[in-house]
């Protein structure tokens, strides 16, 4: 009776399906290994807990933060930018704090687009894109990622009478954890420009890149058209806080800003001061993090192709995204998975239609339990039952 259509648009989520499987689990007296959501399991920063814990002491911390409180959060967003990508904005009107970048992400799509609007969406894609279209009750065209085309999008293959409001893309990439280069964003920025579109690029993983590869910027294509959306929870382990910024055309920012002052303050002082300590710390420290996440893939995808499934040995990201041959329900073997063995993988099928054959695995596991946890489920039939919830549109 009170849910509005907007509301049911939004499709259900994979991981509320995960956890009952998961709790049948338990309740089974079977040993959880769970790989199905991406948080990591590495401890912040010591300096950033450090500048949160100072700043529980300090009382001025205590009250609604307002826009002006956020500079120096903003100060180092822009300093990051510079260091990391050689990318120049200006911290007052091309970078804007936010509560996690999915946050960020649904009240960009509120601020920036009307009812009705196209949205170019990647298909797999991270399941909450969708529910963000939903809520702002965009018009969703998908791009298939293919894996002869490296994950990445064939835009020419568009139609002429498709008028896209906006892009969202997101590389290094969640599910497949393909990777772009900076003449891939310089093409995708010119094909926006030239169409009227807004390119949004979600680039959580930044700094998890593995050996030589090292992630660019989207912003690097130019700061006009483009809104880049960071967030610390993966890069500086700092999930649990919500915090990240956006960066990028400051008309759009400033339509962001207009939405997120109807609806939020900012993070708590604290945690911005948190944030900007670990956005200014030495780039070497963030390494230690991916290197850790590499020694994990490393032991996750010999052991994956041992038991005959396909995956390509993921350049960044916390995933490996895994073709299971024959098939053709991930939702129910992924829960099947969870209730017999106690390993929680996510379906391909809940990253979209293009997603289907594929499970993805969260590296957020010391290597021997990734190792065991290919164990387990090379005991698990493809066969199953089909019927299970519809997770996407």
């Amino acid at each position: 009776m009170w849910v509005s259509r907007r509301a049911g648009a939004v499709p259900g989520s994979v991981f509320a399906l995960m956890d009952a499987a998961k709790g049948r689990a338990r309740a089974a007296g079977r040993g959880i290994i769970d790989l199905s959501i991406g948080s990591s399991d590495r401890p912040p920063p010591e300096a950033a807990l450090e500048a949160l814990r100072e700043a529980t002491r300090d009382p001025a911390t205590y009250r609604y933060p307002l826009f002006s409180d956020t500079l120096p959060l903003r100060e180092a967003a822009a300093a990051y930018l510079a260091r990391r990508f050689g990318v120049r904005v200006d911290a007052d009107r091309e970078v804007l704090p936010l509560i996690g970048a999915q946050e960020g992400l649904a009240h960009l799509l509120l601020a920036v687009t009307d009812p009705g609007d196209t949205l170019l969406l990647p298909d797999p894609c991270y399941p909450p894109y969708l529910g963000a279209a939903a809520v702002a009750g965009l018009n969703v065209v998908t791009l298939p990622l293919l894996p002869e085309r490296g994950f990445l999008p064939d835009l020419d293959a568009i139609p002429d009478d498709v008028r896209p409001r906006a892009l969202l893309l997101n590389y290094p990439n969640n599910p497949t954890s393909a990777v772009a280069d900076a003449a891939f964003f310089q093409e995708v920025a010119a094909w926006c420009r030239a169409r009227g579109t807004l390119l949004i690029h979600d680039h959580p993983y930044a700094e998890l890149t593995f050996g030589a590869y090292r992630a660019p910027s989207a912003l690097e294509a130019g700061i006009s058209g483009v809104v880049e959306l960071h967030s610390l929870s993966k890069t500086h382990h700092l999930g649990g806080f919500r915090v990240g910024f956006a960066a990028g055309d400051m008309g759009a920012l400033a339509a962001l800003a207009r939405v997120k002052g109807a609806v939020d303050f900012h993070a708590y002082l604290g945690i911005q001061r948190a944030a900007a300590v670990a956005l200014g710390l030495p780039d070497e420290l963030g390494r230690e993090g991916a290197c850790v996440f590499e020694a994990r893939r490393d032991a996750l995808v010999p052991a994956l192709r041992e038991i005959g499934w396909e995956v390509v040995l993921p350049q960044a990201s916390m995933y490996a995204w895994a073709r299971v041959p024959g098939l053709t329900d991930s939702v129910g073997y992924a829960v099947r998975a969870a209730e017999t063995t106690g390993v929680a993988v996510s379906p391909g099928r809940a990253f979209g239609e293009r997603g289907e054959g594929f499970v993805r695995f969260a590296l957020v596991q010391p290597p021997g339990v990734l190792v065991e946890a290919t164990r387990r489920l090379g005991t698990v039939s493809v066969q199953g039952e089909n019927a299970l919830p519809t997770l996407t549109r």
